[in-house]
């Protein structure tokens, strides 16, 4: 099957980009141009790879191309590098990442900081329970993930454990722990959860309490919001070493010997690219650096 480079590019910039005029400014070219290198791109496949919705979705064929057109586009971009000298602009790979939120707000963007001028970081959100999933889907080529079977076509490289322990703004654990984080107060004290995907919360309330416990919940779909809003007094969390070490919110822990680990890996795609080594080691040795560390916390002091 001998597919257009312009084509693949057509392809990656729309999935990039979600649609067909947000992909033809990327492009510098008409929405027609893009629609027309699309369709020929499916004539050459014999496939549908897009559904035209807004924004386009990925079909299961398209993946399979997107993945293509996505390591074409990578070394393509340092074979340039290599040949041109000084990097032109179009010249600096771009590449998807799937980090999710505790990492990125903590670690990962100073670990990634020294390669930005020869790497643009397309970064995608997301739970680690949920990353690799982007890797299966073709979105991206590397994912931090708690995922540690290989995802087909990849490679899986340990970082380590984040430590989360259950917190909370002093006077909040003085209203409502005033004997401890007891099964009867977890069952009454509101919790702070960072989206319909976090269960870190219930994972160790219903190991205290029990599974039917239904507290009251506020959901805060931020990291560093998240923290806030348990410093603020909305309720308790789990809120990750990383965070703890650098908050000013003054959070006490409920229990200073509780903690839940998560353990994170590196997965990203088998493909022989200088590109995605340089941002693994980089990923390894700022995850070796934060994950190693615990967290001097301070005990919850009831009156």
């Amino acid at each position: 099957m001998d597919l257009d480079p312009g084509q693949l590019r057509a392809l990656d910039a729309t999935v990039r980009a979600g649609t067909l005029e947000a992909a033809a400014r990327a492009l510098r070219v008409t929405p027609s141009a893009v629609s027309q290198r699309l369709r020929a791109l499916e004539v050459a496949t014999g496939r549908i790879l897009l559904v035209r919705t807004r924004p386009v979705q990925v079909t299961a064929s398209g993946e399979v191309v997107l993945r293509l057109a996505r390591q074409v586009a990578l070394l393509s971009a340092e074979v340039a590098r290599e040949l041109g000298g000084e990097p032109a602009p179009a010249a600096v790979p771009t590449l998807p990442i799937a980090v999710n939120a505790d990492s990125m707000g903590t670690w990962v963007l100073p670990a990634l900081a020294p390669l930005a001028a020869e790497v643009c970081f397309d970064l995608h959100r997301e739970d680690q329970e949920h990353t690799s999933d982007l890797l299966r889907a073709g979105r991206v080529m590397a994912a931090v993930t708690a995922d540690a079977e290989p995802v087909p076509g990849c490679s899986v490289t340990r970082l380590g454990s984040m430590r989360y322990r259950p917190m909370a703004a002093p006077g909040f654990a003085r209203r409502w722990f005033a004997a401890g984080p007891t099964p009867e107060a977890l069952a009454r004290a509101p919790v702070v959860v960072f989206d319909r995907a976090d269960d870190l919360q219930h994972r160790w309330l219903h190991d205290r309490a029990g599974a039917e416990v239904t507290p009251p919940v506020h959901s805060v779909p931020a990291a560093a919001d998240f923290v806030a809003a348990i410093g603020l007094g909305l309720g308790w969390g789990m809120v990750p070493d990383q965070q703890a070490r650098t908050t000013t919110a003054g959070l006490v822990a409920l229990d200073p010997a509780a903690a839940v680990h998560v353990d994170l890996h590196w997965q990203q795609w088998r493909l022989r690219s200088a590109t995605l080594d340089r941002v693994r080691e980089a990923v390894v040795a700022g995850a070796r650096r934060a994950l190693s560390r615990p967290a001097a916390v301070s005990p919850a002091a009831p009156r």
